[in-house]
């Protein structure tokens, strides 16, 4: 039996929260907090008509340590899983330790006031997860996550080395808004408007935001724009593989995307630095992200489907010379929809989350320590993968890719 709390409300937390219901031999007892109970209970009445599982639920400002030391010892879980926003992993890091549990989380710390996603500010805390005799499990979402043990897949099954990387991001999805993201839109934009890094020759390349374009024909999707930009697995990844001389990552945008956001920079909406408002102080982005549609709000209508996936290039295991692999999954937002009553992007995530939760509850993963995907056995994951909604498939390309 095991007691795991997850921390945050949106379109993530209620695929987690619905899979992991779906999952009560393992997920025996589940409570989830957020700022807004609302929100809470709200994916709590959708899990109880889908799933027959209770959920309870709490009103609980993350960033508030000792609230919530006082919250998981009043609950006792075996896990804390973070799905809040990233301002927030060290907040609830310091919490779990003080509180004596282990640790999970989707996405990396970022400060508030700088874009900036990296995974420092973490892994320092390994020798206190260490001593303290607990696990903290980073990046358990899709990108970061599943990418990384794809990575770590085709290492393990493919390619004794890999020279070069490309992680792939397409969401070939239409949810009929003029302008809306699928994900939350402040950390989605803060992401897309930072700029593109790619790991080159044993250090990071920096360039301008979106200044990187080409063409790739997306299964199930069709032929998509994709930009250059930088995401945290680069990080991780160019730690944990030494012999890669070049990583880098891909995020399809429609042309009305690009249109909109371009506008929205340039009149100052996109700024992350207060200003005065009324007499008052506001951020403009977090204004803009208030007006902007609800990325949980978006399931019912978003038809299409995402394909996510690494291209890797190295020395085969078999000794046949160099090779080049794709693995990758295509996700139905209809299908997501149906299942958990959110769409695709949360579903990608949300099950990662899920299922290294379970790795960690059941052992499967284990450790005393800060770690990041690409440190564990990327099997089993690969296996939930397939039973749990996010079937994936490889195959080997012709040459290594061209752009």
């Amino acid at each position: 039996m095991a007691t795991v709390l997850v921390i945050g409300a949106g379109g993530v937390s209620s695929v987690c929260v619905h899979k992991m219901a779906f999952n009560s031999e393992i997920f025996t007892d589940i409570h989830l907090a957020s700022r807004t109970k609302s929100k809470c209970d709200a994916i709590a009445a959708s899990v109880k008509t889908r799933c027959g599982q209770e959920v309870a639920t709490y009103e609980i400002d993350a960033e508030e340590v000792p609230a919530m030391v006082n919250l998981i010892r009043k609950i006792q879980p075996s896990l804390v899983v973070n799905l809040a926003l990233p301002y927030q992993d060290l907040p609830i890091m310091d919490a779990c330790l003080e509180a004596g549990v282990s640790y999970l989380d989707t996405a990396n710390y970022e400060p508030k006031d700088e874009a900036k996603f990296e995974y420092h500010w973490q892994w320092a805390y390994h020798d206190r997860f260490k001593e303290a005799g607990l696990m903290a499990l980073l990046g358990s979402g899709f990108d970061p996550g599943v990418t990384s043990v794809f990575t770590m897949w085709l290492k393990k099954h493919k390619l004794k080395t890999i020279r070069q990387l490309d992680i792939l991001d397409c969401n070939g999805g239409d949810h009929g808004q003029a302008f809306a993201t699928n994900f939350n839109p402040e950390i989605n934009i803060r992401e897309v408007t930072a700029p593109a890094r790619h790991w080159e020759n044993g250090a990071f390349v920096e360039t301008p935001a979106l200044s990187k374009k080409v063409e790739f024909d997306f299964e199930a999707v069709g032929p998509k724009n994709m930009y250059m930009m930088y995401h945290e697995e680069l990080e991780s990844l160019s730690k944990f593989i030494p012999e890669l001389e070049r990583g880098r990552f891909w995020m399809t945008f429609g042309d009305e995307y690009i249109k909109h956001l371009t506008v929205l920079q340039n009149v100052g909406m996109t700024g992350i630095e207060p200003i005065k408002y009324q007499g008052k102080e506001i951020i403009p982005l977090q204004f803009l992200a208030a007006v902007l549609p609800k990325p949980e709000t978006l399931g019912e209508t978003t038809t299409g489907n995402t394909n996510i996936g690494v291209i890797a290039t190295g020395e085969a295991l078999d000794g046949s010379g160099e090779k080049t692999f794709y693995i990758n999954n295509i996700c139905s937002h209809e299908a997501a929809y149906e299942e958990t009553g959110n769409q695709g992007v949360s579903y990608t995530t949300g099950v990662p989350a899920m299922i290294g939760s379970a790795m960690m509850l059941q052992g499967t993963w284990a450790g005393n320590g800060v770690f990041n995907m690409e440190q564990m056995d990327p099997d089993p994951f690969m296996e939930m993968l397939n039973e749990h909604g996010l079937s994936w498939n490889v195959v080997e390309m012709d040459a290594p890719v061209g752009f």
